[in-house]
């Protein structure tokens, strides 16, 4: 029998759903619901073949590990699509535009980070095997769907890989609060990687050696820095619209 683990969330689960149904093995849904959001998933997961389940709310709590579920999870297969870096970058018919983050270990901020990252139409999110949350039904959640449309790419040597970009003239930007050059200064147009580092530590001292220039983004207020998932979705944001201009 095929590896599994549960998702929850309306938008985990119909995302799921409608980019990979065969790999839903079935969904739970709490009876008491009865709203358009409900009748909308059943209808899809029943146009899709996928066995439907009726279960209270508190074995729900249980299977998701959160009362957060919206009354709806779902089992799915396990079993995640291999993914090598080279099989995206080999494809590509425009300069790409790299996501990479050293060490994230909020599952909140990790969907939130896929969820720009599908937004603003980057190419793959690249992140170490070791230190990292990784994918599970609480970042499927926050991600709306994301989780299922951007490559996500785990590697066992981040140095390396970002050494592996640079020899395919991919510009590796990093995001340090202290450097001198601003965001907007840098110009975006080409291929290029941007480096996050974790909650609070930042890039790891190998990381930001590695990278082709530092970049902080400009802040005018009293905080010192922003969360991860929002510096992403500035960072990403800023690189779309240079070039779409």
């Amino acid at each position: 029998m095929a590896e599994s683990r549960i998702i929850h969330g309306f938008h985990a689960v119909t995302a799921r759903i409608r980019q990979n149904a065969d790999s839903v093995m079935e969904v739970f849904v709490d009876p008491s619901r009865k709203d358009p959001r409900a009748r909308d998933l059943l209808k899809l997961a029943e146009s899709n073949d996928v066995r439907i389940i009726n279960v209270d709310g508190k074995r729900l709590d249980g299977m998701a590990g959160t009362p957060r579920h919206q009354g709806v999870a779902a089992r799915v297969d396990a079993a995640q699509k291999v993914q090598h870096l080279d099989d995206v970058l080999d494809t590509l018919t425009e300069p790409a535009l790299i996501l990479v983050l050293d060490g994230v270990q909020d599952p909140h901020n990790l969907g939130a980070c896929l969820r720009s990252a599908d937004a603003f139409g980057v190419h793959a999110v690249i992140a170490p095997k070791d230190r990292a949350v990784g994918i599970n039904a609480t970042v499927e959640k926050v991600a709306c769907g994301a989780a299922q449309t951007v490559p996500y790419i785990t590697v066992t040597n981040l140095a390396r890989t970002l050494r592996e970009l640079k020899e395919r003239d991919i510009w590796v930007i990093g995001m340090d609060g202290e450097a001198t050059t601003e965001l907007h200064q840098v110009k975006h147009k080409g291929a290029v990687a941007f480096v996050l580092g974790a909650e609070g530590e930042g890039m790891r001292r190998l990381t930001k050696d590695t990278c082709d220039q530092l970049v902080r983004i400009p802040m005018q207020g009293s905080v010192e820095s922003l969360n991860v998932s929002v510096s992403t979705g500035v960072c990403l944001y800023e690189a779309r619209r240079q070039r779409v201009i």
